[in-house]
């Protein structure tokens, strides 16, 4: 399943610059996502180790757990632009909007499919 991550959309000569909406991050701007987002979460981590003896057990390995998670999610979607799979949702193949993959660069489903409990 090899597919380009930036594909055109109907856009004229004529078409304004602001009003051209694109469907596709490039492998470029996806990976500087996730890049972005690896960094965030394993200062996280690094945050959560440093808490000290003074942080609520229970919360802070919560917190840990959920981070560890999302930093796993981080690495499958780096996978996913090497393979050409990424930014295409993993439940029913069809392109995830753009506008979803700048708010969270690591997901592999479409809103729909991970609302259906994909």
């Amino acid at each position: 399943m090899n597919r380009p991550l930036e594909e055109a959309t109907d856009v004229s000569p004529d078409t304004p610059r602001a009003e051209t909406r694109r469907d596709r991050l490039t492998a470029d701007e996806a990976l500087e996502r996730l890049a972005h987002e690896r960094s965030s979460r394993l200062t996280q981590l690094q945050a959560i180790r440093e808490a000290g003896p003074d942080a609520k057990e229970p919360v802070m390995s919560t917190q840990k757990d959920t981070v560890q998670r999302v930093l796993t999610e981080v690495e499958a979607a780096f996978a996913r632009v090497q393979d050409g799979t990424y930014g295409f949702c993993r439940n029913c193949s069809r392109p995830i909007p753009v506008e979803r993959l700048e708010i969270l660069p690591h997901t592999p489903f479409c809103v729909p499919c991970q609302r259906g409990g994909a």
